[in-house]
């Protein structure tokens, strides 16, 4: 990538594309995630639209599709806030989310992401032998399609032509590949909103003296979704979904000695083994932070040399290693306490706490920055292992509710009324999700950095457009929430919200504050699970040496945690798309399948928005629906034959579009 530094890079077109495409993969990403407690990375579809319509648009460059994919792939990790921001609903402290609260969280973390992030670039990115397979498969993306990548050949004139034209024509089939894979999973949740298709397949059993249950969700987002993070986190949570539902939960029920064993596994599943798998993330979480110690430091003094050198003239760094500079990130640090500690202050500022208002709320901001600073730096680290899709998020929300909660009962509790417990819940949920915000952020970033210096980009202008994409993320989120919000609500079933979206994380993340705080929370299940991690961590540990295949201990946490409705589509799909790559081993076949998988995310996402749009007018759970309750034996064939069809035919339609390609 020797001519890339010449080229146009940080341009108004390639900002506004970007943000337009962040207002649409934040809205899918929202839905998927409150649905099914994940989301994916979009930097991927990102860069392949940016190709079509820059190229378009006579403006294509690689550069400039790198910058697009980066401030859109602020959707893919900023649209994570719904693992906690809900719960401020789930609690009743709030009624909707307030637009300038909400998205100055989203913000103002979001930006300290940014910031704490850009001093780990240098450990993590250029000083580890860290994967990223996420940055690395969108900087194949953009090389393949973009003219510059399929440069390097001597063979004259005739030999760059060919090249270019065959990246124009793999250009062509993934935006073709992306399309039919939203058109698919678009058109099955059409069928399964008018209830002619069912959309899972569940039901809890009776096992002799005790019981457990089998729930496979048929949703190609979660197909997808297992296709994108691949064989080995498929197998761990595999293994996760085992040690749930086939050892825990019906020890448990065993255990309750219940007449009825069917009629308590789900209850036992939801509020006492899912508590064992976040003891597994919340360890998996900390060992992680452990070994990252040492590069963490080394990157802070490589990046403060750096700047030192730079300043002074006497070092020309190339340009995949110009940074934002050390004093303006350290000024952009310093302005945000102003946002952070008012947003802490407005909140508290009425209740039972304002007469602590002041001292929580710098309590508060002292507590997010240092929790961010570590939380950056574990996210940072999992982006680098298995992918920003995986990261520890969930672990970084229950280990930041966690310190907040028991802080708030040591040092608050005993000066305030009891009627003070709510708020102080409320509060603890408020300051994490700045904390999440900043977390995902630097968990997209070092994503990004990773792809720019594959191409050849410049950091600070990539750190630049994150920032922007942030801006762009912020304003969609609310704006969304309150749609699905009103539509289906979240979490418990209730009269106006029959069918609520189940924000699987919110409600764990908001148990775990209650619990602390009501002094109800059953400390010795967390413990059961911490027990776990560490056994996991040293089997993970030791199927790396003996080079068999690695079971991170995140990924078993959340097979252990999440719905089975949620992790075994995702595991059954890593599996085919493990199967489909080995029949397929040539490298751009391989992308346009990344390319599909992405498509059948995207389209079923913005379908579940689209609809909460009737839902909210109608007030009408199932506004589409053409048949009624005596239906669903039927659908329930039709939908599993017919889903078995669209994937059949999806794969084989991503094998043709990759055989065309030079």
């Amino acid at each position: 990538m020797a001519q890339a530094g010449q080229e146009k890079e940080l341009t108004i077109g390639a900002l506004v594309l970007g943000s337009a495409l962040t207002l649409i993969f934040t809205a899918a990403n929202v839905f998927l995630g409150l649905k099914v407690g994940l989301t994916f990375s979009t930097s991927i579809p990102a860069a392949v639209i940016s190709m079509v319509a820059l190229k378009a648009l006579k403006q294509s460059g690689i550069l400039q599709n790198n910058i697009v994919q980066t401030v859109a792939s602020a959707a893919g990790t900023l649209s994570s806030i719904i693992f906690v921001l809900p719960g401020l609903i789930m609690v009743g402290w709030w009624a909707d989310f307030p637009f300038w609260q909400s998205a100055l969280i989203c913000m103002t973390g979001g930006l300290l992401g940014v910031m704490f992030s850009i001093p780990l670039r240098r450990a993590l990115v250029t000083g580890s032998d860290l994967p990223f397979p996420e940055g690395c498969a969108a900087a194949e993306v953009l090389k393949v399609g973009s003219d510059d990548g399929a440069e390097g050949s001597d063979d004259g004139a005739e030999g760059s032509d060919d090249g270019a034209e065959g990246s124009a024509q793999e250009s062509k089939a993934g935006l073709i590949a992306l399309l039919t894979g939203s058109a698919v999973s678009g058109f099955y949740a059409l069928l399964t909103a008018m209830r002619v298709a069912a959309a899972d397949a569940a039901g809890w059993f009776r096992v002799g003296p005790t019981a457990t249950g089998i729930d496979y969700g048929l949703s190609f987002a979660l197909m997808g979704v297992g296709h994108l993070v691949g064989l080995s986190v498929g197998a761990a949570m595999l293994l996760g979904l085992f040690v749930g539902f086939g050892a825990a939960t019906p020890i448990l029920v065993w255990l309750h000695h219940a007449a009825d064993p069917a009629a308590i596994a789900e209850a036992t599943w939801a509020h006492e083994v899912r508590f064992i798998g976040a003891g597994v993330i919340g360890v998996a979480a900390l060992w992680t932070l452990g070994q990252l110690v040492l590069p963490i430091a080394r990157g802070l003094r490589e990046a403060i040399a750096s700047s030192k050198a730079r300043k002074g003239g006497g070092t020309t760094l190339p340009i995949e290693e110009r940074d934002m500079p050390v004093p303006i990130v350290g000024a952009i640090t310093g302005a945000l306490l102003v946002p952070t500690a008012g947003l802490l202050l407005h909140f508290t500022g009425t209740g039972p706490l304002a007469a602590l208002s002041w001292p929580l709320a710098i309590g508060g901001t002292l507590y997010i920055y240092i929790a961010s600073v570590i939380v950056a730096s574990v996210c940072g680290y999992m982006a680098g292992l298995i992918g920003a899709s995986n990261s520890p998020l969930s672990g970084v929300g229950i280990l930041a509710i966690l310190g907040a909660a028991i802080l708030l009962a040591l040092v608050v509790e005993p000066f305030v009324p009891a009627s003070a417990s709510a708020q102080m819940v409320a509060f603890a949920l408020f300051a994490t999700a700045i904390i999440f915000s900043a977390a995902t952020i630097a968990n997209d970033n070092l994503q990004d950095l990773k792809t720019g210096q594959l191409v050849g980009a410049t950091p600070w202008k990539q750190q630049v457009a994150l920032m922007v994409g942030v801006v762009a993320g912020s304003i969609t989120i609310p704006l969304v929430l309150n749609l699905l919000a009103k539509a289906y609500g979240f979490g418990e079933i209730s009269a106006a919200h029959p069918k609520p979206l189940p924000a699987p994380q919110a409600v764990l993340i908001s148990d775990l504050a209650k619990g602390v705080l009501t002094h109800d929370l059953d400390w010795s299940l967390i413990g059961i699970g911490a027990a776990l991690g560490l056994g996991l961590i040293a089997l993970d540990g030791l199927m790396g040496r003996l080079g068999k295949l690695r079971l991170p201990p995140l990924g078993v946490g959340i097979g252990i945690y999440l719905p089975m409705s949620a992790t075994l589509p995702v595991i059954v799909g890593a599996f085919i798309g493990h199967w489909w790559e080995k029949k397929n081993p040539s490298p751009a076949t391989q992308r346009i399948g990344v390319l599909m998988a992405s498509g059948l995310i995207v389209g079923e996402s913005l379908f579940g928005v689209a609809l909460a749009v009737p839902i909210s007018i109608t007030l009408n759970p199932t506004p589409l629906a053409i048949v009624g309750d005596s239906f669903d034996p039927i659908a329930m064939i039709v939908g599993s034959i017919l889903f078995a069809g669209l994937l059949w035919f999806s794969y084989v339609r991503a094998t043709r579009l990759g055989s065309r390609i030079p």
